[in-house]
């Protein structure tokens, strides 16, 4: 802060000059002209003067260009088929250079003090990292007390990466009493950190009972009537726009037409796109379809950028151009287009001009075991006997209910004429199983089978039985990923070579196998939009009706184990 300081006095030259553009003052809502002085990763200065020490600043000429701060994801699930480090590369070539994560696959992964040091490492990342701290699983584990223990959770809730509780998926236990997690709650409210709700389809009665329970935001709002609901409720609203709800356009639509002229209780987010989604950008994306919705340009920026700042109460950090500020600054050639010519995140060029920069691999993967899985088990014959009659039916891309089995299922190839599928969870220990069907997902294909899944587990999926075999062996020697198989024959894959849950080469590479994956399961008769959320999301007990959980199949709104998993 000293140094920040002697910059000002001309005592030391800052390391770069942004002069003569005309950037958005988050303050006052205006664009005004002026130069921006940096100092490695810091905004020390912005006005109308040039510094009187240049010595070896670089100064780059920004007439006819408009600043902005760095965009927000307020809402993040780094682990998409993607690695965190691979978004946040990806993300910043867009402007979204800061992004707020979803911790629940490091509780999976790495023990505490491992997944610390990552924080640790991440936070030398260009991209500010910082991250949510999980209070439930999200589904039905078989241990998850040994996940969840207050000493560790209390511990995340005090590590100064970590900015906000949250999302609070297990709502419905804690309005029935769980003192437990109210407990962590208030000991997030003392940190001064807001709390995440996930509220889809809320009553006001509901939404009234949370906040008084300590919730401050929730991002599940589907119509502008919901979003103005939590609104004059208090809330700060998340803004969807993703692959499974891109709601963005309406929900602008109905909330202009509504009359809403106060805007600084929004953010946007992406909620954790699957990787084809994100191929031209995240935030950008929704700053762009806001002002073309009609939004008033200023406050679609403020949208992206300061408005999650200051509700997460870090304003003193991000979301402006301003004196103290982490410099993470886009330049635009137009105000209405916010496709950023030049990036910068915390004082380094990630683009410059149009060029892509190099930006350094951070993350030694192997340091924290993270690798490829080696499996000391293999699928077999004896794991493919089905006879539970009770199936799953996919109402859409996540939302699945129970039917009443109608087919033989004791057979090895089910009938091309109906769209029911064997459908088997395995643990990724090969202890336990649970097998039933799954209707709606194929008319056809023979096997996909998945490590990616809600629970680290894995998910088979198709109609012959030879098939799904198959898959499972080359799953095995691939270490983890997606396999399509088809009459004998491997359509795809997709290494997952960091523990069967993320890729580990190039956002682009993976967004080019996410489309073929796409095409295939379109060609085999998928109906939805979004296959990769659907394979996983089947155990998600935050989605109704009837999920598939290491405990077993399990009727989510009554919390009954319908079907217990079986030992292998």
């Amino acid at each position: 802060m000293r140094q920040h300081v002697r910059v000002i006095d001309g005592e030391v030259p800052p390391t770069l000059v942004l002069a003569n553009g005309t950037y958005l003052n988050t303050y006052v809502k205006k664009w005004l002209q002026g130069h921006v002085w940096v100092y490695e990763d810091r905004i020390v200065y912005v006005g109308d003067n040039l510094p009187i020490n240049q010595k070896g600043t670089e100064i780059v000429d920004c007439t006819g260009k408009y600043l902005v701060p760095g965009y927000i994801e307020p809402h993040a699930h780094p682990f998409q088929l993607y690695n965190p480090e691979q978004l946040a590369n990806h993300a910043a070539k867009t402007g979204t250079t800061t992004l707020i994560n979803d911790n629940l696959l490091w509780l999976f992964m790495l023990n505490k003090k491992k997944a610390f040091s990552v924080l640790d490492e991440f936070s030398t990342h260009p991209v500010s990292m910082y991250w949510w701290a999980r209070f439930d699983p999200q589904t039905e584990l078989q241990d998850d007390h040994e996940l969840f223990r207050t000493e560790d959770v209390l511990d995340w809730i005090n590590h100064p990466a970590v900015v906000q509780g949250g999302e609070l998926t297990s709502w419905p236990q804690l309005l029935a009493g769980d003192d437990i997690l109210l407990y962590w709650i208030q000991e997030t409210k003392k940190q001064r950190k807001p709390v995440e709700g996930h509220f889809p389809g809320a009553s006001v009665r509901t939404l009234t009972k949370m906040k008084l329970l300590g919730a401050n935001a929730d991002h599940e709002s589907i119509t502008g009537e919901e979003v103005m609901r939590r609104l004059l409720l208090g809330y700060h609203v998340g803004l969807r726009y993703s692959s499974i709800r891109p709601d963005l356009p309406k929900l602008i639509e109905e909330l202009l037409a509504a009359g809403l002229t106060s805007f600084d209780n929004l953010s946007f987010t992406t909620d954790g796109a699957t990787p084809a989604f994100y191929e031209q950008g995240l935030i950008n994306r929704c700053i762009d379809i806001a002002i073309k919705q009609g939004l008033p340009v200023e406050e679609a920026y403020l949208i992206g950028s300061y408005y999650p700042a200051k509700h997460l109460r870090m304003e003193e950090q991000l979301g402006s151009i301003a004196p103290g500020r982490l410099a993470h600054i886009n330049i635009l050639t137009d105000t209405k287009v916010p496709q950023p010519e030049s990036v910068l995140a915390k004082g380094q060029w990630i683009v410059k001009g149009g060029v892509e920069q190099r930006i350094s691999t951070l993350i030694k993967w192997k340091n924290y075991d993270i690798g490829p899985l080696e499996l000391d088990w293999q699928v077999s014959s004896k794991e493919l006997q089905f006879s539970v009659p009770i199936g799953l039916e996919m109402v859409n891309d996540v939302i699945m209910k129970p039917y009443a089995i109608e087919i033989d299922i004791t057979v090895d190839h089910l009938p091309a004429h109906t769209s029911d599928s064997f459908l088997m969870l395995l643990d990724r220990h090969g202890k336990w199983r649970v097998n039933t069907t799954l209707r709606g997902f194929t008319n056809e294909l023979g096997a996909i089978a998945s490590s990616y899944s809600v629970t680290g587990d894995f998910v088979f999926i198709g109609k012959n039985k030879h098939d799904i075999l198959l898959a499972g062996k080359r799953l095995k020697e691939l270490g983890g990923g997606i396999v399509i198989v088809h009459q004998g024959e491997v359509l795809l894959e997709i290494p997952l070579a960091l523990r069967g849950m993320m890729f580990k080469g190039e956002m682009t590479d993976l967004i080019a196998k996410e489309k073929e994956l796409k095409r295939h399961l379109k060609n085999f008769g998928y109906p939805f939009s979004d296959p990769v959320y659907s394979i996983f999301f089947l155990a998600s007990t935050h989605l109704p009706y009837v999920r598939i959980t290491p405990q077993g199949i399990i009727d989510v709104k009554k919390k009954e184990l319908l079907f217990p998993a079986t030992m292998c």
